[in-house]
């Protein structure tokens, strides 16, 4: 009987050490002046940014969901690590922080570096955007775990707030107006229900047209989540915002209450926002009810910032001048903790 070796068994070490060699000089072009050593150690190191009189570490962990599974079927690799960072970063912002520094753990059934520097480059781009440093993470090849060409992926956010300019929503006071910043379209949440419809009741595969949309599937589906770091940091600098919530999943109805005091309420008008077409689209093909929808997606809104009325123009201009689209969505008004919505059906 012949010796077995790990590459036998199904674990290719040298494959692994390619993809390290093309992911290293991409993570290292998202260092921050923060960031002590190099790629490869056993952990990363990072410094405290100068100027925090009592910094507050914020930490966010989250993954990519279902979503990964139309990226399997289009062999589109290329934008869930832009989904991944959102995920976490968005997280962070909304109690004020600046994120720092990303990780990122991969399991996939087999290596194949082409594969893992794609998805990398991905990751490597939502760090851009949130100008965080990806300083590390973890490739794990487990055979026979995954169907093959499938893969995980999971994602850590570290991000820092001065203890005295904590987000935390305790100041939301009846009259606070709500801000809604657009989404990018699903982001990375409700994908579960939204293949069933897509690809069984409406039959459609991911190079098909999405009725109505000019867009194929795999463009509508695959588009990433939009990263808010940028403009909202710069927003905290000049306004008192009182809180802000990260609409993932659970949509407006799950994550708004989050963030409001227990004798806050939030009303929503449903047609003071433009609602993508995808979301009608999902609605009438599934029959789904406009409650589950709402519970589900995003419906358009991916961040909601709670601020004084006096304060809301002054946010409208400056989130513009950043390229956010940015909608008055409600208000808050007394009453127990939750949302409520007023206006139009959706669609009509």
């Amino acid at each position: 009987m012949d010796p077995l070796t790990y590459k036998q068994s199904g674990v290719d070490l040298e494959a692994a050490e390619e993809a390290v060699r093309r992911i290293g000089p991409l993570a290292r072009s998202t260092f921050r002046r923060e960031v002590l050593g190099e790629i490869g150690a056993f952990a990363a190191f990072v410094k405290v940014p100068a100027g925090y009189r009592e910094p507050v570490l914020v930490s966010s962990t989250d993954g990519v969901g279902t979503k990964l599974k139309v990226a399997f079927l289009a062999d589109r690799h290329d934008t869930v690590g832009i989904d991944l960072v959102a995920m976490g970063v968005n997280d962070l912002l909304v109690h004020g922080a600046e994120p720092l520094f990303f990780l990122d753990y991969l399991a996939l059934g087999k290596v194949v570096p082409e594969k893992i520097e794609a998805i990398v480059k991905g990751i490597v781009e939502g760090c851009r955007q949130a100008g965080c440093a990806l300083v590390g993470g973890e490739t794990a090849e487990l055979p026979d775990f995954y169907a093959p060409g499938e893969y995980d992926l999971a994602g850590f956010a570290v991000g820092m707030v001065e203890r005295g300019r904590i987000v935390d929503g305790s100041k939301v006071t009846p009259g606070d107006r709500l801000l809604g910043l657009a989404s990018s379209g699903l982001h990375s949440n409700g994908y579960s229900l939204a293949r069933k419809v897509v690809f069984e009741r409406m039959g459609l595969k991911v190079g098909d047209p999405l009725p109505g949309l000019g867009k194929s599937v795999a463009d509508e589906l695959l588009a990433p989540t939009r990263i808010y770091v940028k403009p909202v940091l710069d927003l905290l600098k000049a306004v008192p915002v009182r809180a802000m919530a990260h609409i993932t999943g659970g949509g407006l109805s799950g994550n708004l209450p989050r963030v409001l005091p227990n004798t806050c309420r939030a009303v929503i008008d449903k047609g003071t926002w433009p609602v993508p077409s995808i979301f009608p689209l999902i609605r009438e093909a599934g029959r789904v009810a406009e409650a589950e929808m709402f519970k589900t997606f995003n419906m358009g809104i991916g961040l909601v910032i709670v601020v004084a009325p006096e304060h809301v123009e002054h946010c409208r201009g400056l989130l513009a001048s950043f390229g956010e689209t940015v909608s008055i969505i409600g208000e808050i008004r007394t009453g127990a903790r939750g949302v409520e919505y007023a206006g139009e059906r959706l669609g009509r």
